[in-house]
């Protein structure tokens, strides 16, 4: 959501991850101005949204019962937005979901072909290459378990093996 980008810290707030976590990892500052670009163009979007009437993005918990108007503001809107509206089963409201993981996928395909990558690339091979690069690069096992939000360091030891 919009408002787990930290850009003043320069961190992603990753929420509900594996076994029900939220942590915090880098955002790059070379992505900043292309992420700012894109939130531009997603906002233009929110807007459309709300001269139309949609019912907003669905909320965790109990939030959207505390709250019940916070599903239409910009920070609690998707990043990455889906293109397509939904019928929400939950309260059968018109919504607009996040985009799916294949979507995603898709779009790292794509984007690896247009940088000239020929290796087969996934969001997976991204978050390895992640974490290779920083054992690499000397930081500490445990800083890259918590990044990765790892429970056990012993998983996170998997990425040694290429150094």
């Amino acid at each position: 959501r919009v408002k787990d980008l930290d850009f003043g810290n320069g961190l992603v707030i990753v929420r509900d991850g594996k076994g029900g976590k939220d942590r915090r990892t880098p955002l790059s500052a070379s992505l900043e101005p292309v992420l700012r670009a894109h939130l531009e163009q997603t906002r233009e979007l929110h807007r459309g949204d709300r001269e139309a009437g949609v019912s907003g993005v669905w909320l965790p918990g109990a939030l959207a019962r505390k709250y019940p108007a916070a599903g239409t503001e910009w920070e609690w809107f998707w990043v990455f937005p889906s293109s397509r509206l939904s019928v929400d089963p939950r309260a059968s409201l018109v919504r607009r979901h996040h985009s799916g993981e294949s979507a995603v996928q898709k779009a790292v395909k794509v984007a690896a072909r247009a940088a000239g990558i020929e290796k087969r690339v996934s969001c997976h091979v991204l978050r390895h290459s992640f974490a290779t690069h920083l054992l690499e690069s000397g930081r500490d096992i445990r800083t890259v378990q918590e990044l990765l939000g790892h429970t056990d360091v012993k998983t996170t030891e998997i990425y040694t093996h290429v150094l």
